[in-house]
């Protein structure tokens, strides 16, 4: 298994899409950065000037911490994308270049290479997260210095004392992890029905876009099912930034997350184990 796993990680580093998407999330991020640098000061007198009225705000409000606030939310909508450009060409992509059948030819399980290549999906995920926590978070502060942060809600106003915030960051980043790792779920198990890579990635975004769409939409048809969308729940690390944080609501997201994850595996592994690789 630890050989498998070494291979399927080769494969995805060796493919000049794999850093497209890290080059993709630099770029991003150094624009937003940029606009931050020359005019973020008028955003930001934009953004409080009802608040201004009610309150005498001081201090360094323009810091890495409400920048990094800034890209996440910018970010996290683009990054399932790049996650699939990587795991929806797990299975199908083996199909495409005909080394599917050759891969099972030898004393492989089917079950072990779905499981490799969805742990190599994980890690990727996971070196995609951790470089936008750096070229985010960490040069933001250094850009932008340090300070309370301000989080403005539509209906809300939240201020975050600059010692309690670098942890609700981590904990962030762990959970957009678990939110890409249900997204990869997905692309691998589209990735299991495809023989290009192709399509796996187009439905990938296809089914997120319209989940989304029903998860934002204030009708009572999709209020319902709402709750139950894996869509609803993959912003909920914007709880962490709530005072106070309500954890029964992340709680929550979280094993719904993880049931869809489990879930789209499963059903992998239930597919590709009586998949027809001769036709």
């Amino acid at each position: 298994m630890i050989q498998l796993l070494r291979i399927e990680l080769y494969k995805i580093f060796r493919r000049p899409r794999t850093y497209i998407s890290f080059g993709i999330v630099t770029a991003i991020t150094f624009v937003i950065q940029l606009a931050m640098l020359s005019d973020g000061n008028s955003f930001v007198n934009f953004a409080l000037q009802g608040v201004n009225e009610q309150f005498d705000i001081r201090g360094n409000i323009l810091n890495g911490y409400l920048i990094t606030y800034i890209i996440l939310q910018s970010l996290l909508i683009h990054i399932p994308l790049l996650v699939a450009l990587v795991a929806g060409d797990s299975l199908a992509g083996e199909a495409n270049s005909g080394t599917l059948r050759l891969l099972l030819t030898k004393p492989i399980s089917r079950l072990k290479l779905v499981m490799a290549k969805f742990i190599s999906s994980f890690i990727y995920t996971v070196l995609l997260i951790m470089w936008l926590a750096g070229v985010a978070l960490v040069l933001s502060l250094v850009l932008f210095g340090k300070g309370d942060m301000i989080n403005l809600k539509s209906d809300a106003f939240v201020m975050i004392l600059q010692d309690d915030i670098m942890w609700r960051y981590g904990a962030a980043f762990l959970f957009a992890v678990l939110a890409m790792t249900t997204i990869a779920a997905l692309s691998i198990l589209l990735s299991a029905f495809a023989d290009n890579a192709i399509g796996p990635v187009i439905s990938t975004m296809g089914v997120v876009v319209v989940l989304t769409i029903m998860s934002n939409l204030e009708l009572p048809i999709f209020n319902v099912i709402k709750p139950y969308l894996f869509t609803t729940h993959i912003i909920g690390w914007k709880g962490f930034f709530d005072d106070p944080v309500p954890y029964a609501a992340i709680t929550r997201s979280v094993i719904i997350l993880v049931v869809y994850t489990v879930a789209f595996l499963g059903t992998t592994v239930l597919y590709f184990n009586k998949k027809d690789i001769k036709s």
